[in-house]
């Protein structure tokens, strides 16, 4: 187990680029429990052997009686082993009783997140096994999982979403170990332990499995783990060309940063789908189910072009406009009135607007003299404004702009204006990288000039990730 733990962990150092032992730095998820001093022991060992700085991480949950002789255990066998031990308490105080595995896990990985930064350590050691795997993969299979949901728990990958960080790469060295190895190995050494008592309560899914199912399967289907840990890498290869086809497809597919209507019904609908879960996900987006699939292929590649088509999944919208799909912040309640003095900064961001006004310099715009020194408003759409885009045009209502310029049903709802007194000054969403025969795209015709020193705006909505 020692020559297959060394080398699992070259290959994660490698990884991680961490070429230079005096920036080599990794955490040990360490619970005081067998799995995570088995890890602890063995990456105590191999740190010491090639110069690396190694930090035990514990994570306080409060849910037990017993947490906290479990902490003081930790730091003494942290002490014996010379490593540093750190902690950090969280509660699960508002978690639903029927879903506190999952808040638990979360929290706890936040909480790993955050230590690691802490002590500027980039790579996260976990002690999941081979049989974690194959409890994993059968859970993966009860809940109908597809592809995706086989492929288990990956040897190494990043995982921002779950660790707050994108630059911390989230490794198990002992994945290609049986739980069996790890008692032998606590046997031989031998190594102190504690035994969390929530790990026998069958309530929970993961336990009801690991104590009344796989005892079943070992009995009928000895060494089960291994194949089901080969069924995990043949998922993730399959997974890999699912990827690789979508990022393809999802290339060909993409128009004005959205999906081309037409040329995704030209897909089946396996491949279609695929699309969608690889686009969903780029805004990380949870990963929908296939009656949801369904939903959206239904409700938006087959409704007419000048419906306003929109199918809600999780915090965001799918919508509909013209020929193409695009994704949207779910609906946000509207703001109030927020006035605002500009002091000459570049930008000023708005929250309650979920986005951020920009000032650019520029030969024609707004004075910026008058910008200085004129108390304005950020307001929400109400229905009725009208806009004069230049000095030659009519004043047109908002509706017949966003029309004509092509700017999306649900996005007109969102875009505020700057007000002056009651005079509209700007309106956000029009293109204000230049001007066309004058005209400054978004400005009313009655605050711009062509001299002086001038100013044009820009309204940038906040990411919806």
């Amino acid at each position: 187990m020692q020559q297959r733990f060394q080398q699992a962990m070259h290959a994660i150092l490698a990884a991680a680029q961490l070429t230079h032992a005096q920036h080599r730095g990794v955490a040990v998820a360490y619970s005081g429990g067998l799995d995570s001093a088995v890890l602890l022991q063995l990456t105590a060992a191999y740190a010491q052997e090639h110069g690396i700085r190694i930090v035990a991480l514990h994570v306080h949950h409060g849910l037990s009686p017993h947490a906290d002789a479990w902490v003081a255990h930790c730091q003494e066998q942290c002490h014996g082993l010379g490593v540093t031990f750190d902690l950090a308490r969280v509660s699960l105080a508002d978690a639903p009783s029927d879903g506190i595995e999952s808040a638990a896990r979360q929290v706890r990985y936040q909480a790993l997140g955050d230590l690691c930064r802490r002590h500027h350590v980039t790579v996260l050691l976990t002690a999941h096994h081979q049989d974690d795997q194959a409890e994993t993969m059968l859970l993966q299979l009860l809940r109908g999982a597809g592809v995706a949901g086989l492929c288990g728990m990956q040897k190494m990958h990043f995982a921002p979403g779950l660790l707050g960080s994108a630059d911390l790469l989230l490794a198990r060295p002992l994945l290609t170990c049986a739980r069996s190895d790890l008692e032998r190995f606590a046997a031989q050494v031998p190594l102190l332990h504690v035994e969390d008592e929530s790990n026998s309560d069958t309530r929970f899914a993961r336990n009801a499995l690991r104590h009344q199912v796989m005892p079943v399967l070992e009995q009928y289907f000895p060494g089960f783990q291994a194949r089901f840990a080969r069924t995990a890498q043949h998922a993730q290869s399959a997974q890999q060309l699912l990827e690789q086809m979508a990022s393809a497809d999802y290339a060909a597919c993409l128009v004005e940063g959205g999906l081309d209507v037409e040329k995704l019904r030209q897909l089946n609908d396996a491949r279609g789908d695929n699309v969608l879960r690889h686009w969903l996900a780029s805004h990380q987006a949870q990963m929908p189910s296939t009656a949801r699939l369904m939903e959206i292929r239904k409700q938006l590649l087959h409704s007419r072009e000048d419906a306003k088509a929109t199918v809600k999944h999780g915090a965001i919208e799918v919508h509909r406009y013209r020929h193409r799909l695009e994704i949207a912040a779910g609906a946000h309640p509207v703001p109030s009135v927020q006035p605002f003095h500009w002091q000459g900064e570049a930008s000023l961001a708005f929250p309650m607007f979920f986005g951020t006004l920009h000032f650019v310099e520029a030969e024609v715009g707004i004075a910026r003299d008058w910008l200085l020194t004129s108390p304005l408003e950020l307001r929400p759409r109400q229905g009725g404004e009208r806009l004069r885009l230049a000095h030659n045009r009519p004043s047109r209502d908002m509706k017949s702009h966003y029309q004509t310029s092509g700017i999306p049903f649900w996005q007109r709802e969102r875009l505020p204006f700057v007000f002056f007194e009651n005079q509209i000054v700007f309106a956000a969403g029009f293109d204000v990288a230049g001007t066309d025969a004058g005209v400054c795209q978004g400005i009313d015709a009655q605050f711009q000039v062509g001299q002086g020193v001038c100013v044009l705006l820009r309204w940038e909505p906040n990411p919806i990730n």
